[in-house]
């Protein structure tokens, strides 16, 4: 894994810097890291985790606390100040609010949000509130429990909706509702979805289907495309108006003319990649400069083998000037799409999973 190091640092003499952050070789900045504090989850949803058996991370591998935040202030070096915790399920990990409050008391980081599915997430919000959460992403496909429970192998629907009301009265910022749209499966409920959230004051995020890591039955058909979900909804509520905002988000975001904004993440048929400007670390310490990227660079066992500071810093510094992934855009091209990855693949290397790496 560590090749990628070396072959990076070919490029850092003639990369540039901006405002004193890192760019890469397409001047994108570090701004965002997704941490994966889990690759477990507690859903089994049909676009992220349909098999019935997955290989897991070894226990002994996976980074404590006091480790991943020696690394998140070192990818702050770098112009890093949003860190998201995702997983798998984040809330899996037990006492995620403490990593959360380590990060708010040892780093320099401006924002520290959370993707969740809900399910653990009533009982929790406070406490995640208090230890300095910023903001909550809650992931809801369905507003049918039957269907919810076809989607997600779980009975939970009732527990995610109270959480959807508890981060309410916990008043995180810019609460969103993120929701996958599949052809033939939830599609029927784009305008219910978004109704939801309108009358909560909550910006929903519509995502295509992603042909990603565990998505092993993704097919470009199940796909409904931004320029259908904009259709459905300017039926019902009519002119829709794009917002005009330079902002490396990966949801472009529109509003309608009472001033409602939600956003369509359109990854698979409208690529973000030329403003991308996040990464991904894994639960056991593996960096991922793409989702769509087959190999990371192994930062654990650097840090596990005595690395100081300034090493970790020029390794991170290395690799982003180095970066030259459009992983999305690349895919978007291909001339005979399917799933990323087959499912035996996915079996003998679990850093593939879109669940590990924090999708």
């Amino acid at each position: 894994m560590f090749s990628e190091v070396s072959e990076a640092s070919r490029f850092g003499a003639n990369s540039i810097s901006r405002g004193g952050r890192v760019l890469d070789r397409h001047g994108r900045p570090a701004g965002d890291l997704r941490i994966s504090v889990t690759d477990r989850c507690n859903l089994r949803c049909r676009y992220c985790m349909p098999e019935r058996e997955y290989r897991w991370l070894n226990s002994e591998d996976i980074l404590s606390f006091d480790e991943a935040v020696t690394l998140i202030g070192v990818y702050s070096d770098l112009g890093v100040s949003k860190v998201r915790l995702t997983g798998g399920e984040p809330l899996l990990r037990p006492n995620v609010d403490q990593l959360i409050r380590q990060i708010r008391r040892s780093t320099s980081i401006r924002e520290v949000a959370m993707t969740s599915n809900g399910v653990l997430l009533a009982e929790q919000a406070s406490t995640l509130r208090e230890a300095g959460l910023d903001r909550v992403t809650v992931s809801l496909d369905t507003l049918d429990a039957r269907r919810f429970h076809l989607l997600t192998g779980a009975n939970q629907h009732a527990r995610v909706v109270e959480a959807i009301n508890e981060v309410q009265k916990c008043l995180f910022l810019r609460t969103k509702l993120d929701c996958v749209i599949m052809r033939g499966v939830n599609d029927d409920e784009i305008c219910a979805l978004f109704e939801y959230g309108r009358q909560r004051g909550i910006e929903v995020r519509f995502i295509e289907y992603m042909d990603v890591g565990g998505a092993t039955r993704w097919d470009l058909k199940d796909v409904v495309t931004m320029p259908e979900i904009l259709q459905v909804l300017s039926v019902r509520y009519g002119a829709i108006s794009p917002i005009d905002e330079t902002s490396p988000a990966p949801a472009r975001r529109f509003s309608l003319q009472d001033g409602t904004v939600f956003g369509i993440i359109a990854s698979t048929t409208a690529p973000f990649c030329g403003a991308c400007n996040r990464s991904r670390l894994t639960a056991d310490g593996i960096w991922y400069l793409c989702l769509y990227s087959e190999r990371g660079i192994d930062l654990r066992r650097q840090l596990r083998g005595g690395a100081t500071r300034e090493a970790l810093r020029e390794t991170l510094d290395s690799c982003w000037r180095g970066r030259s992934d459009r992983g999305a855009e690349v895919r978007a091209q291909a001339k005979q799409r399917q799933a990323l990855f087959p499912a035996e693949r996915l079996k003998r290397d679990p850093h593939l999973e879109m669940h590990t790496r924090g999708g």
